[in-house]
Parts: structure tokens; sequence; C-alpha cells
């Protein structure tokens, strides 16, 4: 953390998850508190925001695949494939905050914890999964006048390992789980401004 230029697609959002980290370490150091801070990978789940102009990648192939199952047409997706990423099913990042809260001080973690899974994949074989999950068979089609963005986003987590935690839902079931509460959800509006 702080040892290099931020990515430039995601500047601000790093800025503000950095600038949380440093009040919560100085707000520790001034007057005694115990706040933890713990870093998120990418997270997905239930709720998640399936917009196709504001989502993230994993519920953006969810929708994507899906309807190209409903039309019959190309799934498209952004990017050539080859960027690596972790993902985390939302559920575990809630049990992993409660499990700090409950059984850890901010002086067992330091400055923050890293949260995740500590292992990745290839966009491409995230899209093979979802395809799957979703039943879709169909042509993929890679857009890549569209950013891949970081080569690769991956976690250590061996501290929240030795703190004695770790994820217990693998990529396919939580991709599963989400897809299940997307298609009854279709209702809703997935728009976030």
């Amino acid at each position: 953390l702080l040892t290099g230029p931020l990515e430039e697609t995601n500047d601000a959002y790093a800025v503000a998850k950095i600038s949380a980290i440093k009040m919560c370490t100085f707000y520790n150091e001034q007057y005694g508190t115990n706040f933890l801070s713990g870093m998120p990978t990418n997270l997905y789940g239930a709720n998640d925001n399936f917009d196709l102009t504001s989502s993230h990648v994993l519920p953006a192939m969810i929708r994507k695949f899906h309807e190209a199952k409903k039309s019959g047409g190309p799934a498209e997706l952004w990017g050539d494939g080859s960027p690596l990423r972790e993902f985390l099913y939302a559920d575990d990042l809630a049990d992993a905050v409660i499990y700090l809260m409950k059984n850890k001080e901010a002086s067992d973690i330091g400055e923050f914890v890293n949260v995740g899974t500590g292992k990745d994949l290839a966009i491409k074989e995230l899209s093979e999964n979802i395809a799957q999950i979703v039943g879709y068979s169909g042509e993929v089609r890679w857009d890549t006048t569209k950013p891949n963005g970081t080569p690769r986003k991956l976690l250590d987590v061996s501290l929240l390992t030795e703190l004695g935690w770790e994820s217990t839902t693998s990529l396919k079931d939580g991709i599963r789980k989400t897809y299940e509460w997307f298609k009854r959800s279709r209702g809703q509006v997935f728009t976030f401004y």
C-alpha cells in the first residue's frame, strides 16, 4: 500500500479507501480507539449492482450471459480476458468482519488487514465459469477496444489466515448463489448513482 502510483481508472476510489485507513490509524494513535480496517478484494453477491454502465466485472458478466441466453445472441465482454482478479463472496466478507470485531484488536492487525481468498483467476476463466452456471453456450465476443484494467489484482491474505479466518464460499458456489438471487430479483432496479 502506497508504494507505487495508483491505477488511473481507480484512483479516486483508492484515495478514499486509503484516507479511511489512515483516519482509523490516527484515531487509534491519538485517542486510543480500537478501529480495525479491513481491505476487501473484489466483492460480489446478492444485492449487487448489475447495471451494465456502472457494475463491476462479475455482476456485469452474470447479466450479459443471462441476457445473451434469453436472446440467443452473442455475449459481448470487455477487454481480452487476460487480467487476473480475485473475488470474495459478500457474505464471507461479513463473516470476516464479525470474526475480527469479536476476536481481534487493532494492535493484532496493524494499519489494515486484507480480506480475500488469496486466489485469482483470469477474467476469461471467470467468464467460462459464469457461462456454465448461467447455462449459456453461445458465442463470446471480446471487445478489445475496451480496457482490461490492471493486469492483476490479488491480495496477500496471509495475515488474515494467521489471525484464524479463511473464506468458505467457493467461487462457483458464490456465483451460483448470486445468479439465483439475480433471477429472483429481476423486477428490481439495478441502477446506482
